[in-house]
């Protein structure tokens, strides 16, 4: 990226391939970026969250955004964009469906020179991907992390491993301070309750599970769940969609 950033060019788009466990350390880029992945399964890492990303699905990194990623055998189709050509980008990161023909036109343009026609056929894709953009759909697929050193900890070991039987009152232990001191600190570190935030975290490692091949009675059982419906009924409703559509087909 680095020896094509500067050409005037409002998007650039660059196809790569990355093996399992690969972690991309901490950087930043100048432009925004639209990181897709269309094959496996990324998590995407800042200092106030962290973003699943589901295969077919992308995530969305404004510019000058310290990040970190981490590929579960991803290939990727990035964009890079001129800030001015995308006013309206996120300030936060995002994860966002991406339709099918959006999809179509991401394989096309990592085909394209860095400088392309802009007045030709090149030109004309670049245009409708920009057109694509302003109608992606986000989806509820980040984790908020406390910037509290000890906190966070805690908070990057349970996404690794989440159960719904956690309670507060055993992290509240641990911190050494009392449940209630522990809740009121906990949801303004992140902005959610705690039993909120428990939930979303064992939502995100289903999809990472499921994406895996585990069938939904393994996750709704590493999970904690009492049965697979409930586990289902759950996802669901913070998903809107079913958890066998995460599962590869």
């Amino acid at each position: 990226m680095d020896e094509v950033d500067n050409i005037d060019r409002a998007v650039l788009a660059i196809g790569t391939d990355y093996p399992p466990r690969h972690l991309l350390p901490v950087h930043q880029h100048r432009r925004a970026q639209l990181l897709y992945g269309a094959t496996g399964i990324m998590r995407v890492e800042t200092a106030d969250g962290s973003w699943t990303v589901p295969p077919h699905r992308a995530v969305l990194i404004p510019p000058t955004t310290d990040h970190q990623v981490l590929m579960e055998r991803v290939s990727t189709r990035s964009l890079y964009l001129e800030p001015s050509a995308v006013p309206w980008f996120p300030t936060r990161c995002q994860v966002v469906e991406v339709s099918p023909l959006l999809r179509e036109l991401l394989l096309a343009a990592v085909d394209l020179p860095a400088e392309y026609d802009r007045h030709g056929r090149d030109g004309t894709l670049i245009e409708l991907i920009l057109h694509e953009l302003r109608a992606l759909t986000p989806l509820p697929f980040d984790l908020p992390l406390p910037p509290r050193a000890e906190l966070r900890e805690r908070c990057e070991a349970f996404q690794l491993a989440p159960n719904l039987r956690e309670e507060p009152a055993s992290w509240a232990a641990a911190l050494r301070v009392s449940t209630r001191t522990f809740n009121r600190m906990f949801r303004t570190q992140t902005g959610l309750s705690f039993q909120r935030w428990r939930q979303r975290a064992c939502v995100l490692h289903a999809i990472r599970l499921l994406s895996e091949g585990q069938t939904v009675t393994q996750v709704a059982t590493a999970l904690g769940y009492d049965t697979p419906a409930a586990f289902s009924a759950m996802f669901r409703k913070q998903t809107g969609t079913t958890p066998s559509s995460f599962r590869p087909g």
